[in-house]
């Protein structure tokens, strides 16, 4: 007797699953597969590594959309590749793909690439979105230990002599982020 397993993925702990969850109750899944707070990116997640262990010829694979499956095209057509070895099915229940069609083969595939395109376009808007940034003096992530006058300080000390490790106590920060700071310093003043 074939069986529909669903998968669900969140990326943090906070998201919520129910959305998810509900749909693949509805859809009639048999059983479901939750990885929270877990990327995408990953080839390897606990609970998707079980489904594609028990998943056999006549299931079905069931996500409530692409992108919790997989986030690359590659990776993606790997997963798939996968299934159509142990003679199963992918279905996505916000795109209507259903791989137990021609029709449905297709899709996924045209789909696959939009999504590995749409975050290519996001990695470009963050990077030039932080170069932005950083041309304006502000950093991502964690605010900057050490203020500039405390950088042109270490920067001027360093160059008098003094060690990174006395620099570092003094301003009450680490030698390694004296060094980063002062190298910094250096190549862009």
């Amino acid at each position: 007797m074939t069986k529909k397993y669903g998968y669900v993925r969140v990326s943090t702990k906070e998201q919520s699953v129910d959305l998810q969850v509900d749909a693949l109750k509805e859809s009639g899944c048999d059983k479901i597969f939750i990885d929270e707070g877990v990327s995408g990116c990953l080839k390897h997640r606990p609970q998707f590594d079980e489904l594609l262990n028990i998943i056999g010829a006549g299931d079905t694979l069931v996500t409530w959309k692409l992108d919790r499956m997989g986030r690359s095209l590659r990776h993606l057509l790997e997963i798939h590749d996968c299934l159509k070895d142990k003679q199963a099915y992918f279905q996505s229940l916000t795109e209507s793909i259903d791989t137990s069609t021609l029709l449905g083969e297709l899709v996924f595939q045209i789909l696959g690439a939009f999504a590995q395109f749409e975050r290519g376009m996001i990695r470009e808007r963050t990077v030039a979105g932080m170069e932005v940034a950083a041309n304006d003096g502000k950093h991502p992530g964690r605010p900057r230990k050490l203020s500039n006058r405390q950088i042109i300080y270490a920067f001027k000390e360093f160059k008098n002599g003094a060690k990174y490790k006395d620099i570092a106590l003094e301003l009450k920060a680490s030698p390694e982020t004296i060094r980063r700071r002062v190298i910094e310093f250096e190549v862009y003043g």
